[in-house]
Parts: structure tokens; sequence; C-alpha cells
């Protein structure tokens, strides 16, 4: 990639980065993608399920198709970066790189444009609310495959840790299936000094707590991935009154379906085991959530082919996250491959998710050329 492409790049993802938008509210982002795309002569449809943009690259008399996915929102973390880019929205930030990635999908149209060398049509996803906003189920609800057809689909995510520009293939699962917890215990209120006139639903919940420490260690094959974490307690407001409620919510991830089901189930028997123990109701809510991100057998040897191809350093002995992603509903759909490409060490808490996160822009040419270059292999 020449210096010039670079550092339009660089400028497009700082101007995201400085002006983010939560998921389902990526109006001004999408406006800034249709500006972008018009600009390299390419034509795109706008509103696709939610502010979703797809960009349309065809050339040649080849029927093959392909696409290729960036995400686009931000989320509701305070910047503390101290960066000259950093956000101008309070309380909102892109902490979690889909500026970069939505610059990277950018430069990889760029580079498809000015390359001759191969036919076929290229579909450029530009997804809304990934962050918990089913952007890709909606999508696909609007008809995206019907409407904008691809016999694969691609997509990378930045990551913190791993060296700046090395690509990382998974054989199989590469992030998890996970869901929200939502428990609400349900007692008697009373004196804190009558305990024995009330229903304490603090104790159930604590109770509760421990015993769901247990469904991974008890519940799930060792020679498995699962996580179970609580992360919110709420209870009362006097010092000296048992309340009549507690509320507890929490997250569950495994990196195989079957498993996650399984834990769903296993939950539910503890929450009514401790319900009956202490005498209290127990609502239990586990909204649908991801399923596994799993790489496609052709597709993941495809994508280390274009890592190679472009000369980037690849690696294929990293293991998944337990993290969640939403692009595997799209690989619920087509085959395809989902790779993560290093953005550089992470200290500083230059970490996923951290307020002093910021995407690193020297990787931005590395991930446009894995870009064009899977979607032209998988056009041969």
């Amino acid at each position: 990639m020449d210096k010039s492409l670079h550092d339009r790049l660089t400028g497009w993802r700082r101007h995201l980065h400085a002006n983010p938008e939560l998921t389902l509210h990526e109006r001004n982002t999408a406006a800034f993608v249709q500006e972008r795309l018009t600009e390299l002569g390419i034509p795109f449809t706008a509103n696709i399920g939610g502010h979703g943009v797809v960009g349309t690259i065809s050339r040649g008399r080849s029927n093959r198709s392909v696409g290729l996915r960036a995400d686009m929102d931000a989320l509701p973390i305070q910047e503390t970066s101290g960066v000259q880019h950093a956000s101008n929205n309070p309380g909102v930030m892109h902490a979690c790189g889909h500026d970069g990635h939505t610059a990277s999908l950018l430069g990889a149209a760029a580079l498809l444009t000015q390359d001759p060398n191969w036919s076929g049509t290229v579909q450029l996803v530009f997804q809304p609310a990934e962050e918990g906003g089913g952007g890709a189920k909606s999508m696909i609800a609007d008809g995206l495959f019907d409407r904008f057809p691809m016999e694969r689909i691609f997509g990378y995510h930045n990551w913190p840790g791993l060296a700046a520009g090395t690509v990382a293939v998974h054989d199989r699962a590469v992030m998890a299936a996970g869901n929200r917890l939502y428990f609400t215990i349900t007692g008697h209120s009373g004196h804190a000094a009558l305990p024995h006139l009330t229903r304490d639903p603090m104790v159930a919940a604590a109770h509760l707590l421990l015993a769901l420490q247990s469904v991974v260690s008890r519940s799930v094959d060792p020679l498995d991935s699962a996580v179970v974490t609580i992360g919110m307690m709420q209870a009362g407001s006097a010092a000296n009154q048992i309340s009549d409620q507690a509320i507890m919510r929490g997250t569950m991830r495994a990196l195989n379906n079957t498993t996650r089901d399984a834990m769903q189930q296993t939950i539910r028997r503890i929450a009514d085991g401790v319900a009956q123990s202490f005498d209290v109701a127990i609502q239990v809510e586990i909204p649908p959530g991801n399923t596994v991100t799993a790489n496609t057998p052709v597709e993941r040897e495809l994508a280390a082919e274009a890592v190679t191809h472009a000369g980037l350093p690849l690696r294929r002995d990293m293991a998944p996250a337990m993290t969640g992603e939403d692009f595997c509903w799209f690989l619920d759909h087509r085959p395809g491959a989902f790779v993560w490409i290093g953005n550089g060490p992470a200290d500083g808490g230059r970490d996923l998710h951290n307020a002093n996160y910021d995407f690193n822009d020297a990787i931005l040419p590395a991930a446009a050329l894995y870009l064009a270059g899977v979607a032209k292999r998988a056009l041969f």
C-alpha cells in the first residue's frame, strides 16, 4: 500500500474515533461510509437492518461472489487515552477498534478498485450494532444474503497483545457462544432485627452466587472451556431493613454450543433449588445470545493463503477467546473465516473495552491488504 492511501485511511480512522456512535445510533458513521464509497466510485445500498451499508464492486464476467464485513458501532465508555483524536462524544468511545475495522474495509475497497487482476463480485458489508444490538441478525432479516449474493464471508478483529500486523487464523472456534444472565430474587421484607419474619433475598442471592460457581467446575467436561461470571448485584436501601428483592446480572460463555445449552439448563436447576431452600422466588432470564464463531475448513485455509500471499506474518497456534462476536450469525448462513490481526502491545491499558484503548493505525495496510487478498482468493 502506498503512503498516500495509508494516510487517507489514518485520517478516516481518526475521524471515526473522534466521532463515535453507540449501537443502533450509527447514523453519522454510516453517512461517512457512504461518502467514502461515493468518492471511490462504489455503488452502495444504505439502511440495511438499521444503519447498515453494503457496497458492491463487480468486475469481469465471473458469477462468483464474496462478502467482507466490518462493524461500525462504539461503546458507552468515557475515553481516557489522551490522544489528539480522542472522542468528542462524552461517555462514548471506540474502545473495541470498530473505527479501525471500518477504515480497513474502506481501504480494501480502494485496493480492489485499483486492481484489475480479479473477476466477480465483492460485497462490502458495514454492519451496525455489533455490541449487543443484534446488527448481524437485523441485516440478515432485511435480506442481506438474498439481496447481495455472496458465497462466502470474511472478517477480522484487531487483537491487542498480538504483534502488530500478525494475522492469527484459528482451525475452528475463534470466539465463544455467550448469553447474558438476569436473576431477580424476590422475598419478603422486614426489620433487620426480626429476620424470622422475613424471607431474605440477599442470603438467597449469596448462596446462588456461590452455587453458580459449580456450573463449570462440576457440570462441564474438563476438556471443554466455559465460564460463568456474575458481574453485578443490587439489593437493599437501608442498613436496618431486610429488602424484598435482590438483582444479579452476569454472563456465561462456552466454546461449544451444546455445552452452552447444557449450562443454561444447569443454571435454571440451581436457581430452582436455591429458591426452594430459602422460600423465595427466583426469576431467571437468559436472553438469546451469540453462538460460537467458528471458521469453516475451506475458508480458514483461504484466509491463511491470503495472509501468506500478502507477505504478512501468520499464526496458526493461538487459542480461541471467550469473548463473543456478532459475526457468528453470518457464519450460520454462509461458510467463512474470522481472523485476528495483531494491534501490538496491550500495555498501558490498551486492551479491548478499556478507556485507554486506541486502534493502531500502523496495521491499517496489513488489514486492508488481507481483506482485499482473501476476497480475491475466494473468487478464484
